[in-house]
């Protein structure tokens, strides 16, 4: 049996403009855990669409188990044992557990068996060490029990290589313990994963080979312990990054914030804080602590039912998004392709978006005018694009961000909400944000910054507030800022 599962030798895919994947080769040996790493842009989401089918190469060969392949379609690649479990599951809410699994195995002239598809997937859920319901509604399950879906159903396609992509990007660390557990299971069964991340203690911790990316052309592949972290970030970035978070020296001004005893339903309860110009003022808790209901009722999403929201000094009732904005308030979302950008729109309408009236000529849209302050923002931002025309959904994670804060500095903004602003990006991208958010407090702005990674906040704030239970359980400053500190505030 050939040592190797996967082979991909001289990848080559282009786009208009752009070529994504330069002579690229791609070997992994069944049974292994093997890393794909890069930026944003590398080339690794395009590599993986050619080995599912989505994408054909424009040159280069795909050989499975010693044999040469070719996939023209998604069910192609699964017929021959390809499964990929994408960031944004494949899953009918509506329907049952077992009815996601073996979706689309049946047709209409075939009578099914209902007996029989839930005893399969009762014992495919089993075989991955979990035994839960398979009529319960996916739209009812948590993410960790619907990413445990995705993997059943990979498996009833009788997977020998499953790909998965960013796949703790919306877990608990109980959660991420679960899903290594299920991987070093597909393992022990000589099953072999491809896992794609920008956490790299997760590929330090749960894979035997990483190979790396860098646009479109691998730079190196090793084995996992035989390489550094520093070292797979600068092969990454093509440059040395001499710390994970970039420091800054900034006098704070005035209060720009100042909120007085806000309740919100059984979600926040009597919050109080105050945020200073040319502050970054960290906002930490664990998952369903309150952080993001607190940012949405901050940006009018979501009314408060009492107390008070004073914005530089005056008194503001905020009922809407609209009203948001016009106190000068700008959100960056947790999920920004649901609610921070239109995917189908150009990059120089998502960047005007929020302020059309500085575009128009004589009550119409000027094409001029938007292509001009795109173009500032693409250069001032370092968004990578082709052109200011380009749709939205072409573009990679990181650069998308980098749009929707152009969006709202063109809007005007001087209190900005981030919310996990960097999900989804990779090393070097977020290193660039985070110089990006440094020179956005040097300028006056003001920042709230909400996020998982505990390394961030530390990093990133000048002050920490911890949440729990829809409450601020405590403030840290200076050397209070500890995770040890910041934990027992989370979990107390």
């Amino acid at each position: 049996m050939n040592e190797f599962v996967l082979e991909m030798k001289g990848i080559t895919k282009t786009f208009p403009g752009v070529v994504a994947l330069d002579q690229v080769s791609f070997s992994v040996k069944r049974g292994e855990v093997h890393a794909l790493v890069g930026e944003n842009g590398a080339g690794k989401s395009t590599l993986m669409k050619i080995l599912n089918g989505v994408y054909q190469a424009n040159h280069g060969e795909i050989w499975l188990d010693g044999q040469k392949v070719h996939l023209s379609n998604i069910k192609d690649a699964q017929s021959k044992g390809i499964s990929i479990i994408f960031q944004e599951f494949n899953l009918i809410n509506t329907l049952s557990v077992a009815e996601n699994i073996f979706l689309g195995r049946y047709n209409d002239e075939k009578l099914i068996n209902w007996k029989e598809v839930r005893t399969e997937a009762k014992r495919l859920l089993e075989s991955l060490g979990f035994s839960f319901d398979v009529n319960r509604i996916v739209g009812k399950l948590s993410t960790a029990e619907k990413q445990l879906v995705e993997i059943a159903k990979a498996l009833s396609f009788q997977a020998k290589l499953i790909v998965m992509d960013e796949p703790t990007s919306s877990l608990t660390k109980t959660e991420e313990e679960m899903l290594f557990g299920i991987i070093r299971k597909l393992k022990e069964n000589n099953i072999t994963t491809i896992y794609i991340s920008h956490k790299l203690e997760e590929v330090f911790r749960i894979c035997d080979t990483v190979t790396i990316l860098r646009d479109g052309k691998v730079i190196d592949v090793k084995p996992v312990k035989e390489i550094m972290r520093n070292e797979i970030i600068e092969k990454m970035v093509g440059r040395t990054i001499d710390m994970d978070y970039p420091k800054r020296n900034v006098q704070f001004g005035e209060i720009v914030l100042d909120i007085k005893q806000l309740n919100r339903g059984r979600l926040l309860h009597d919050i109080s804080f105050q945020l200073r110009k040319g502050e970054i003022l960290g906002i930490a808790g664990l998952v369903g602590s309150g952080r993001t209901e607190l940012a949405e009722t901050l940006f009018g999403a979501e009314k408060a039912d009492s107390g008070e929201i004073n914005v530089f000094g005056k008194r503001v009732v905020l009922r809407s998004t609209r009203d948001g904005q016009m106190n000068s308030i700008g959100m960056l979302t947790e999920d920004r392709k649901e609610t921070g950008l239109v995917l189908p729109f150009t990059v120089a309408r998502n960047i005007t978006i929020t302020n059309l009236k500085e575009v128009t000529s004589n009550l119409l849209l000027s094409g001029r005018k938007e292509k001009k302050v795109a173009e500032k923002y693409i250069e001032a931002l370092n968004i990578k694009t082709p052109s200011t025309n380009q749709p939205l959904m072409n573009l990679s994670g990181g650069n998308q961000q980098k749009v929707v804060l152009a969006k709202w500095l063109f809007s005007n903004a001087d209190l900005l909400i981030l919310d996990e602003p960097t999900r989804g990006i990779d090393v070097g991208a977020k290193y660039e944000f985070y110089c990006m958010m440094n020179d956005l407090v040097a300028q006056g702005k003001s920042i709230i910054m909400i996020s998982s990674e505990l390394p961030e906040v530390l990093g990133m704030s000048d002050r920490i507030l911890v949440m729990h239970n829809g409450m601020i359980k405590g403030e840290l400053m200076g050397l209070q800022m500890t995770a040890e500190n910041v934990m027992q505030l989370a979990i107390d």
